[in-house]
This record gives C-alpha cells, sequence and structure tokens, in this order.
C-alpha cells in the first residue's frame, strides 16, 4: 500500500532530522521535506498555508487559532531556549540589574513572536518589569511579519515603535539607540528575507559597550527551571486543518515518528559533539544536572505547566482575547500522551 505523501517544511534541526532525511519514517507517510528558515517559515505558512506539515511558531499559533485559522497542533517542541537569559543591554544605559530594564528602549524581532512572549513574561513575573513600563522597538516590517498575516496590533497601553529600515536591532543596540535586545542573530552566518540584524552588524559600532544582562547565564538558567521546573520552548508543529481532518490516524503517526527521531538522536550525541569544544562532554553534563535526561520532552503531559505558562502569558499580554485550552489546541490522538 503506498504511503501519504505530505509536504513538510521545518528549519534543520537535530532531532528532526531522521524524519526528514528519511532515515526514521511515520508509519504510512512519506513526508516531502523544504528546509526553510523560522522566521520565514511561518510568514510562508501563515500568509499562505501552502504546507501541509510545519513547524510554527507556539505564540503565532495561539493568535492564529484565536483568529480561526485551521491548524491543529502536535505536541511536539523541537526548540527551547531560555530567552531572557540572551538579552544584552549598552552600558551607558545604567542598566546594573534585571529590574532597572523599567523605563528604557528594548529591541525585538517581532513583539508578537514566542522569544519576546517569553521575555515579557519572565521579565515581569520573575524580576518585577511590567511590560507596560519600557518601549518597544520592532525590527520586522509589516509586510513580512508574522503579525502581518495574522493580522496582529499592539495592544492598548504598550509603548510601541518601529526600527526605521536602514537599522536593525543590532545597529541601534551598539549605537545605544535602545538599551536591551538579544543580538544572538546578529552574529549568525544565516540569512533570510525576514530579519535585518543577520546583515546589518553595526561592525563599526563599540561591542565592548554591550555586556549580557546575566552574566552568568547557567546559573541563570539553573535558577529559572528550579522556580519554573520547565525549559520555555517556542516552537511546536501544526498539521493543516483540512489534513487532519481527512486523515485522522495522521497526528498520532507523526507524533510516534518525530519520538523515534529524538530518541535517534539521543542515542548518538555523546559522539557527535564537535571535537572543538573540548569541554563538551562536561557542558552535557552541567545540562543533565539542570534539566534533567530529556531537556527536550515531548507530550501534552509532561509538558503542561509549560503550556499553561504560556497561554497564560499570551493572555496576559493582550495577544489572545481568552486563554486557549490545551485540549482544543492539540490533535484529540495525542491528548493523552
Amino acid at each position: 500500500m503506498a504511503r501519504l505523501q505530505l509536504s513538510f517544511v521545518s528549519a534543520f534541526n537535530e532531532r528532526v532530522q531522521p524524519l526528514m532525511d528519511g532515515t526514521i519514517q511515520a508509519e504510512g507517510v512519506e513526508l516531502l521535506p523544504t528546509y526553510s528558515d523560522p522566521s520565514e517559515t511561518f510568514w510562508r505558512q501563515l500568509k499562505f498555508q501552502e504546507f501541509e506539515i510545519s513547524e510554527m511558531s507556539l505564540s503565532s499559533y495561539l493568535i492564529a487559532r484565536s483568529r480561526g485559522m485551521d491548524f491543529i497542533a502536535i505536541p511536539v517542541f523541537p526548540s527551547r531556549r531560555f530567552f531572557h537569559a540572551e538579552l544584552s543591554y549598552h552600558v551607558d544605559s545604567g542598566i546594573k540589574q534585571p529590574i532597572d530594564v523599567t523605563g528604557h528602549r528594548i529591541g525585538v524581532g517581532e513583539y508578537q513572536q514566542t522569544a519576546s512572549l517569553w521575555v515579557r513574561g519572565t521579565l515581569e513575573h520573575d524580576f518585577g518589569v511590567s511590560q507596560y513600563k519600557v518601549d518597544w522597538w520592532m525590527e520586522r516590517t509589516d509586510e513580512l511579519s508574522h503579525g502581518g498575516a495574522t493580522g496582529f496590533t499592539p495592544p492598548k497601553g504598550i509603548s510601541f515603535n518601529k526600527i526605521p529600515a536602514d537599522k536593525s536591532i543590532a545597529s541601534m543596540l551598539v549605537n545605544h539607540e535602545i538599551d536591551v535586545a538579544s543580538v544572538t542573530r546578529a552574529f549568525s552566518r544565516e540569512s533570510n528575507i525576514i530579519d535585518r540584524s543577520t546583515h546589518i552588524r553595526a561592525q563599526d559600532g563599540d561591542w565592548s559597550k554591550v555586556k549580557p544582562l546575566f552574566p552568568d547565564r547557567i546559573a541563570e538558567v539553573g535558577r529559572f527551571v528550579k522556580q519554573h521546573g520547565f525549559a520555555p520552548a517556542n516552537h511546536a508543529y501544526a498539521i493543516r486543518g483540512d489534513v487532519a481532518r481527512k486523515y485522522p490516524w495522521l497526528a498520532f503517526n507523526l507524533y510516534k515518528g518525530f519520538v523515534a527521531a529524538k530518541e535517534r538522536w539521543r542515542d548518538r550525541f555523546v559522539e557527535s559533539l564537535p571535537s572543538g569544544l573540548f569541554f563538551g562532554r562536561e557542558y552535557a553534563a552541567k545540562t543533565r544536572e539542570i534539566l534533567g535526561d530529556d531537556p527536550y520532552p515531548y507530550g501534552v503531559k509532561a509538558n503542561r505547566p509549560m503550556l499553561e505558562t504560556i497561554i497564560d502569558y499570551s493572555y496576559e499580554q493582550g495577544l489572545t482575547p481568552q486563554k486557549a485550552k490545551i485540549e482544543e489546541l492539540f490533535a484529540p490522538a495525542t491528548l493523552d500522551l
């Protein structure tokens, strides 16, 4: 019996790659993969719904579902980061500690993106920095933003500004036109049509004046996990609604495939550490100490506290009009996993 062929778009991810390259196969399915940077993937899928299965921003997914877009998610979370711990500040801002961010200018790639949602929620709930007492500066243009595809408008009471087209988060931070931002992508080699920080890097600026808000990032991650009990996820995978309804077995089979792909990655993780990381095994041991044996848990049950938190933050921040129910966000066949 021929397997069902479905288009599948995702960034390269070590935990998903065995499924994308066919080393691991979901039962009854042949995936036709397209590799795409997440920022471009989400815009394309939110705008055109062109792929049958796609990687998807959790924040944009919550917004899209609240506005009637026809997707259903699988509880597979391929990437997790501690976004607030990646923030940097300009020393001339006078900032010394997280609470000092109050009253300052923060640059974000896009206001509605999951990274920004986690940053706002963590700064407010963990450090007392109200989202209403800072100035937000957004880099992406309306025509290429995820918000442009979902009909996003800034919540009432938010100080919201646009970064000029000839500048970027990186250039504005290094020249102290904003005070705080994450500039990790500014030093990335990847390039895409949506994010400008990758090619406007402010090489002439004085980067010695840009310092990490959390100098000991590992210690801050340990604090967050001890307090909250999870690592923030920013992406999931979603099936287009028409496809999910036509093949109600698909979500479960895909979930099993994603799990098998992750297990293959875990089996080979230590031997795959780059040789240039002389202390790679020690860092891996530190990761296990803080996050446990599986830093990337899948399934609704293992992720309920994280999902409840992101749903709460989305509602608190005015991105969604009411709190979504977890049981409505994921395919029925995966709710008990």
